[in-house]
């Protein structure tokens, strides 16, 4: 889950050596959550314009996730 989150970041940015992918540990719920740090000239491409982009990044991550009978929260930092 954290190389797919990982591989998406980085076809979107100029820097791919900027991109980095923290996973937390699951909550009560067991929600897991990936925090994405990006270079800050890269967050609005990984953002996107309303955050389309990055509703997009979210939504993917959660069907892989249901794939694997887990939940995801994704920020971008």
């Amino acid at each position: 889950m954290k190389e797919l989150l990982a591989v998406i970041a980085r076809g979107l940015v100029q820097n791919p050596d900027g991109v980095r992918v923290e996973e937390s540990e699951p909550a009560e719920d067991g929600t897991i959550t990936f925090t994405l740090f990006v270079d800050e000239e890269d967050k609005g491409r990984v953002i996107g314009k309303q955050g389309r982009i990055a509703k997009s990044i979210r939504t993917v991550m959660r069907a892989a996730a249901t794939r694997e009978n887990k939940r995801v929260m994704v920020e971008i930092d």
